[in-house]
């Protein structure tokens, strides 16, 4: 067990500091205090992170902590806690580990004993999340789909039935594909994309992703996509995320498309050669 009375000892602390995602007047005062006080910032990008700490006339030592050092950089943050220095961890918006890294950090600081606090301040997903018009009583947050259609195509089957909301994350190149796969995949849900979140031209398209996928070609800027939950249940003794082979083509055939379509689709989906599926569906291995 570990039990963190955060001000009440005296260890060295990992502050967890939420910034700005794109309007500067989101940093909190106390985020402020706490970049300013910390002996060492460890940025996801040092460029963009000396950016907003010069607006704020803050000069505190900045190293870097990215994805692609993370491991590394997590030995050398664990050191300089323990000559007793603070640190804060920062991304380049929003919360640090909310898609972004943090996570390894983390749990080697706490596993050897010193502090982890967060510092509150604007997150994408909560945004987007509060203003879509969602049941929000209960919620996924699923972050970013593989980029690679077929495992994307494999997560969503994951997702199928899941019954509450759920929040994704997505660049503007990838967006199309993203939402042709849930279309696929999940059917025609009522979603709400929002984009530019806190800036100028910050907005909120709600519709069904046929609506939605209409757009996609003129939009620019990280988007959040908030889509309503199955109202699907799965069928009593239904193992796998995905159908049976024969019941996922004779599904396809029902929508129109000939056999030889359905098969090369579902051989697409789920990442097999399309005769294997052919020996499947005809009963030939």
């Amino acid at each position: 067990m570990n039990r963190q009375k955060s001000f009440e000892n005296e260890k060295a602390t990992l502050y967890v500091v939420a910034t700005p995602i794109g309007n500067l007047q989101e940093m909190t005062p106390r985020a402020l205090t706490v970049l300013e006080s910390v002996d060492v910032i460890a940025a996801e990008d040092t460029r963009n992170t000396l950016k907003l700490l010069t607006h704020f006339g803050i000069h505190t030592r900045l190293i870097s902590h990215h994805k692609h050092n993370e491991a590394q950089s997590a030995n050398g943050l664990l050191e300089l806690l323990r000559q007793g220095q603070d640190i804060a961890l920062v991304s380049d918006a929003g919360y640090p580990l909310i898609s972004d890294p943090g996570c390894v950090v983390t749990q080697k600081v706490i596993e050897e004993g010193f502090n982890v606090v967060p510092i509150s301040g604007s997150n994408a997903m909560l945004n987007a999340l509060v203003s879509s018009g969602m049941d929000t009583r209960h919620f996924l947050f699923y972050g970013f789909l593989k980029s690679g259609e077929k495992e994307r195509i494999r997560e969503l089957y994951e997702l199928k039935y899941y019954p509450f909301t759920m929040v994704f994350y997505e660049a503007p190149h990838r967006i199309k594909k993203m939402l042709s796969s849930c279309l696929e995949v999940l059917g025609n849900r009522q979603i709400c994309l929002a984009r530019e979140l806190t800036k100028k031209h910050e907005e909120f398209i709600r519709g069904t992703i046929e609506e939605i996928l209409e757009t996609v070609d003129e939009l620019k800027g990280e988007m959040v996509i908030v889509m309503e939950g199955s109202r699907e249940t799965k069928e009593p003794g239904e193992d796998s995320a995905m159908p049976l082979v024969h019941e996922q083509i004779n599904s396809y055939i029902k929508e129109g498309l000939s056999t030889n379509e359905a098969i090369k689709r579902v051989a697409r989906e789920r990442g097999l050669s399309k005769n294997e599926i052919y020996k499947q569906y005809h009963g030939l291995c």
